[in-house]
């Protein structure tokens, strides 16, 4: 499984957002919360949904701890913060070099995709991970728990 390699130049979200860990995980639930507010949002740029991950430090990839936290978001692109509304908040995800794994398959499984992302493909690159959001563009092929879904994962790296 090779990646395109891109440069995704910056994007405005808004979402909710969650701190949570492997251990702790609240993704359904930010995802409900997300989805009863989403009309809120005005200015959304397409229909298409973010998962992101917003970690505090690289540790979180060199020493496994399930009870490590993070940020997660469900967020949808918007076109500016002009009109955020109080149930939701605003995420920037800046400019850089991410490297798109497309993934096939129920979301709960893609677990292996990770590892081998991390485990495999990243430490044989010439790239090594750096310090911006991770996330998952889940566009209109994305059907959540059908083995038919897709999704983009994308990973930030640099050279």
């Amino acid at each position: 499984m090779e990646p395109r390699i891109e440069t995704l130049e910056e994007i405005t979200l808004v979402g909710k957002k969650v701190r949570m860990s492997l251990a702790g995980n609240r993704t359904a639930e930010l995802w409900r919360s997300f989805m009863q507010n989403r009309t809120t949002i005005k200015n959304n740029v397409g229909s298409d949904l973010y998962s992101v991950e917003v970690y505090d430090d690289l540790i979180f990839f060199n020493h496994y701890d399930p009870t490590r936290e993070f940020e997660k978001w469900a967020a949808i692109r918007v076109t500016d913060f002009d009109s955020v509304s109080d149930e939701m908040e605003s995420l920037v995800i800046p400019r850089g070099l991410y490297a798109v794994f497309h993934y096939r398959g129920k979301a709960s499984e893609a677990q292996e995709t990770y590892q081998y992302i991390y485990g495999s493909w990243l430490p044989d690159s010439v790239y090594e991970l750096d310090l911006r959001p991770h996330f998952a563009l889940m566009g209109e092929k994305y059907r959540h728990e059908d083995p038919g879904s897709e999704e983009e994962l994308w990973i930030p790296i640099r050279e």
